[in-house]
C-alpha cells in the first residue's frame, strides 16, 4: 500500500547528506520509501497533510531509558546520601531482592517504551537500573519486554543485561565491587538464549544483541566470554565504560588492568562494540589522538561513542569533545540514558557543551550532532538502510509540529526545533511504514492509566532505597524535597 505524507518541511537525503526540502512529500509501500521530494505522480492509497511541520528521519536512541526515571534522584545528592543510593554489603550478602514482581516490571518496561515513542525514537537500544532487582535482567523478562516493544511497534536491540560484580558502600564510606561471578556466567547464558530466541522470531523489528553492565562489574572471564560469542555470532556489544575515573581505580583492584588495556586482552576490541559515555577521555590533550592513544585505538577499532549529553551534564561531565572525537574518526551517536528520553534536548545540551569546552561559538554544530542521532546511529548497528529519508530506506519517520505559538518563528526548522522546542512536539512516528505515534498518542493505549501505573511503582521503588542503605535511612532523608513540605493545621476564622 502507498502512503503519502506531506509536510512544510521534510529532511530528505541527497546521497551525501540530509537536505532540506520545502513543502516536501515522503511516499512508502509496505515498510520501504519509493519517493522523497516534490509533486510525486505515482499511485497513493493513503495521505496525510501535516501542515506546519518537519519530517525528519525516526531517531536512534542507542542507550534509552527502559526503567522509571532515576536521573531526578540520583543526579544532585550530597555524597553522604548519594552513598545510601547504593547497596550496603549486608544487603549484597543477605538480603538482596526483586522490588518488582515480573508483572510490575513488564509495566514498568511498557511505561518506558511508551516514553520513548512519544519523545520520537524509532529505533532504540535499552538501558536500565539494576539496582531495583536481585541482581540483573534475566531471560523471561527481555521476552516480555521484546513483545511489548512488537506491540508498541518500535525497532528494539534488546538483551538482558548481566555483570559479576556489583557496587557497595562499605562501612568506612568507601565503595567496592562484589562479585558473583556464578550469577554473571548465568547471565550470559540467559543472553545467548535471546540471541537464539530472537532469531526464531524472524521479526525484523528485534534484534539480539549483547549488553553487559558497566565494565568494572564484569569479571575478566565473563568479558572474554562476551568476547568470544560476539564474534561468532556477529552481534553489537555495548558495554558501559570510560564513564568515570572510578573505573580504572576498581579494575586494577580486580584485574590489575585499566579499561583500554582490559578491552584489548580480552578481545572486545574486537567486537562490534558500542560504548557509552566517554567522557574521562580528553581528546584536547594531542597524545590522546597519537598513535596507541584512546582516540586512536577507539577509530582504529571501529568502536562507537554513544554520547548522552543531557545526562552527563546533569552529571556534571561531558564529552571533551565531541568535535575531537569525529575529526579522530570515531563514529559517534546519540544516547538519552534517563528521562526524559529527548535526543532534541541532548542535542541542544550537546551543542552548547561543545562550544563551551571548545571556547568557539560555531563548535558543536547542529548538523554534526543532528547526524549523530540518525546516520551515526545507523553505522553503530551496520544499517546502511536506516537514519535517512530516501528511496529504498526503511520507513522510519518523525514528524514533529512547528505549528504552536510557543514555537516562535521558523528561521530554519531543524534550528528552531533544537533551540525552541522539545521532543514533545512529535506527532506522528512510523516505524517499518508501520504508524506508531498518531496525533500524539499511542493507539490502544490508556496513557492515563500508564502514568498512575508509573506513578505507584516509582513510589515503590524509592520507598526500596532504605533497605538497601547501610544506615537504614527514611525516604525523606535519602530524597529529600527542594523544600520542607508545609504543616498546614485547620484555623477557625476570627471575626
Amino acid at each position: 500500500m502507498y502512503t503519502k505524507i506531506s509536510a512544510r518541511y521534510v529532511l530528505g537525503f541527497d546521497g551525501t547528506q540530509h537536505t532540506l526540502i520545502a513543502d516536501g512529500e515522503v511516499v512508502f509501500d509496505g515498510d520501504s520509501i519509493v519517493f522523497v521530494g516534490r509533486n510525486y505522480d505515482g499511485p497513493v492509497d493513503e495521505e496525510r497533510d501535516y501542515g506546519q511541520s518537519l519530517a525528519m528521519p525516526g531517531l536512534i536512541d542507542l542507550d534509552a531509558l527502559a526503567d522509571i526515571d532515576h536521573l531526578i534522584l540520583d543526579s544532585w545528592p550530597s555524597s553522604d546520601v548519594a552513598a545510601g543510593h547504593l547497596w550496603s554489603s549486608d544487603y549484597f550478602a543477605n538480603r538482596r531482592r526483586d522490588v518488582f514482581t515480573p508483572a510490575e516490571r513488564a509495566t514498568v518496561r511498557e511505561f518506558a517504551l511508551a516514553q520513548l515513542a512519544l519523545h520520537g525514537i524509532t529505533t532504540y537500544m535499552p538501558i536500565a537500573s539494576e539496582i531495583h532487582s536481585a541482581w540483573a535482567e534475566g531471560l523471561e523478562e527481555l521476552v516480555e519486554m521484546a513483545e511489548t516493544s512488537r506491540r508498541i511497534g518500535l525497532r528494539g536491540y534488546l538483551g538482558p543485561c548481566y555483570r559479576s560484580g556489583v557496587h557497595v558502600s562499605t562501612a568506612a564510606g568507601g565503595r567496592e565491587v562484589h562479585f558473583d561471578e556464578a550469577r554473571g556466567l548465568a547471565g550470559l547464558r540467559d543472553a545467548e538464549r535471546f540471541l537464539d530466541h530472537t532469531a526464531g522470531l524472524a521479526d525484523p523489528l528485534v534484534t539480539g544483541v549483547l549488553l553487559p553492565c558497566r565494565i568494572e562489574t564484569l569479571s575478566e572471564d565473563l568479558m572474554r566470554e562476551t568476547a568470544r560469542i560476539a564474534r561468532e555470532r556477529d552481534v553489537i556489544v555495548r558495554l558501559h565504560s570510560l564513564q568515570s575515573p572510578l573505573e580504572d581505580e576498581l579494575l586494577q583492584r580486580s584485574a590489575g588492568s585499566g579499561v583500554l588495556e582490559l578491552l584489548e586482552t580480552t578481545g572486545l576490541f574486537g567486537t562490534r562494540l558500542l560504548i557509552p559515555h566517554g567522557v574521562v577521555i580528553d581528546a584536547k590533550d594531542p597524545a590522546a589522538s597519537a598513535p596507541g592513544g584512546p582516540l586512536d585505538l577507539l577509530s582504529r577499532h571501529g568502536v562507537s561513542i554513544v554520547h548522552c549529553p543531557l545526562t552527563s551534564f546533569r552529571y556534571q561531565k561531558q564529552l571533551v569533545s565531541f568535535d575531537r572525537f569525529r575529526a579522530a574518526g570515531v563514529n559517534l551517536c546519540l544516547g538519552s540514558d534517563s528521562f526524559p528520553p529527548d535526543l532534541v534536548r541532548g542535542m541542544d545540551v550537546g551543542m552548547h557543551l561543545t562550544r563551551l569546552v571548545e571556547e568557539r561559538p560555531d563548535a558543536g554544530s547542529l548538523a554534526d550532532y543532528f547526524d549523530a542521532a540518525t546516520l551515526g546511529g545507523a553505522r553503530a548497528l551496520g544499517r546502511a538502510d536506516l537514519g535517512k529519508l530516501a528511496p529504498g530506506m526503511q520507513a522510519d519517520i518523525t514528524v514533529v509540529s512547528l505549528g504552536h505559538f510557543g514555537d516562535g518563528v521558523v528561521e530554519d526548522p531543524l534550528r528552531t526545533l533544537v533551540l525552541n522546542g522539545t521532543a514533545r512536539q512529535v506527532t506522528d512516528t512510523f516505524v517499518a511504514g508501520r504508524p506508531v505515534v498518531v496525533d500524539g498518542g499511542l493507539p490502544g493505549m490508556d496513557l492515563g492509566a500508564l502514568r498512575a501505573d508509573g506513578q505507584r511503582l516509582f513510589d515503590r521503588m524509592t520507598a526500596a532505597y532504605s533497605e538497601r542503605d547501610l544506615l537504614r535511612r527514611e525516604r525523606s532523608e535519602l530524597f529529600p524535597p527542594t523544600y520542607p513540605h508545609a504543616e498546614i493545621t485547620a484555623r477557625a476564622h476570627a471575626g
